[in-house]
C-alpha cells in the first residue's frame, strides 16, 4: 500500500473570465474542491486502482468531514485526526492560465504524537516537502519517515514548492532531505534549479531522482548511470494541469513497488498524470 502524510484542504478555484477591476467587479468562475497534495497523491492512486492510504489532519468541522468522506469514497484508507480548522488554498487563475495560490494550510500544519500503527502494510511513504517545512507537521512526518527506512519502507520525498524551498533555504532544504535517506525524490525543473547540482544520486545516498517537466520529457537520474529521458504523453486541450505532478509521483511510487525499472516507472508516471490532467480539465470546462 502506498501511503502519503500531509495536506488535505479545500481548494476554492476561482478563474477569472475577464481582467481584475480593481475596487469593483470582475466576472469569474468559481468552483470548491478536494485540494491537499498528500491527499491528490493518494486519490490518484486510488483511481489507478492501487491501495492508498492518506495520513494527516484536518478541522473538527464540516468541510473537514465532507472531505474525508470524499477520499474515502475514492476508495483510500484516511487515518485523520480531527481539530482544529480545516484549510483552504485559494487558487487564483487569470485570462492566461496562470495560477497564484493562497494558502491558509490551518489544521493540516498540526498533525503531532505520530503512532507506528500508520505505516502497518505499507510499501511506500510519500512526503511532499510541504510536510517538513512548518512545525509541527514536519517533527511528525520526518519520525514517520525515520521510522519507515527503519522497517524497511521506501520513502519517496516530492520537493513541492520552489518559493518553499527558498524560504526554508536551498541547502538547508537538501541537507533535511538528505538526513531522511529517502529511496526516491522527485522534482519539477524550477525546484530543481532551485536546489542546484546537488540534486543527484551521488549527493543523496543514492536515491533515484526524477525531475518532471510539465509537457516535456522526464529526466531520469538513478546512481551509476547517465542521465536519461522520457518523454511525456501528448494531451490535446489542456485548461487545468492541477494535481498533475502529484498524479505523477502516485504512478510512479506504484510502478517501482510492483517492481518496474526507473525508466518503465517514470512511463507509468506520465499515463497517470496525463489522466489526472483530462480529469482536471474536463472538469473546467464544466
Amino acid at each position: 500500500m502506498l501511503g502519503s502524510v500531509g495536506d488535505l484542504v479545500e481548494d476554492v478555484v476561482v478563474r477569472l473570465r475577464e481582467q481584475v477591476n480593481v475596487a469593483s467587479d470582475t466576472q469569474a468562475t468559481v468552483i470548491r474542491r478536494r485540494g491537499g497534495s498528500a491527499a491528490n497523491v493518494i486519490a490518484a492512486a486510488c483511481r489507478a486502482g492501487a491501495p492508498a492510504r492518506f495520513i494527516g489532519q484536518v478541522g473538527d468541522d464540516a468541510t473537514g468531514r465532507g472531505l474525508t468522506e470524499a477520499l474515502l469514497a475514492d476508495g483510500a484508507d484516511v487515518v485523520v485526526r480531527r481539530a482544529g480548522r480545516t484549510g483552504t488554498i485559494i487558487v487564483l487563475v487569470d485570462t492566461a492560465g496562470e495560477r497564484t495560490m493562497l494558502s491558509d494550510r490551518a489544521a493540516c500544519t498540526e498533525l503531532t504524537d505520530p503512532d507506528p500503527a500508520w505505516l502497518d502494510g505499507l510499501h511506500t511513504l510519500h512526503i511532499p516537502y510541504y510536510s517538513l517545512a512548518v512545525e509541527p507537521l514536519a517533527a511528525a512526518s520526518a519520525t514517520l519517515a525515520q521510522w519507515a527506512v527503519a522497517r524497511g519502507i521506501r520513502v519517496s520525498i516530492d520537493t513541492s514548492s520552489a518559493a518553499v524551498l527558498q524560504h526554508v533555504g536551498p541547502a538547508h532544504a537538501l541537507a533535511h532531505i538528505r538526513s531522511l535517506r529517502p529511496s526516491v525524490l522527485l522534482a519539477n525543473e524550477l525546484e530543481a534549479a532551485t536546489l542546484g547540482t546537488e540534486l543527484h544520486p551521488d549527493h543523496l545516498n543514492g536515491a533515484l531522482v526524477i525531475i518532471k517537466q510539465g509537457a516535456d520529457a522526464a529526466i531520469v537520474l538513478a546512481a551509476g548511470q547517465p542521465a536519461r529521458q522520457v518523454p511525456a504523453e501528448t494531451i490535446a486541450d489542456v485548461s487545468d494541469t492541477t494535481g498533475a505532478g502529484d498524479a505523477f509521483a502516485a504512478g510512479l511510487l506504484i510502478a517501482l513497488a510492483d517492481g518496474a525499472d526507473a525508466l518503465t516507472a517514470t512511463r507509468r508516471a506520465h499515463l497517470v498524470a496525463a489522466a489526472a490532467v483530462r480529469r482536471a480539465s474536463a472538469q473546467a470546462l464544466g
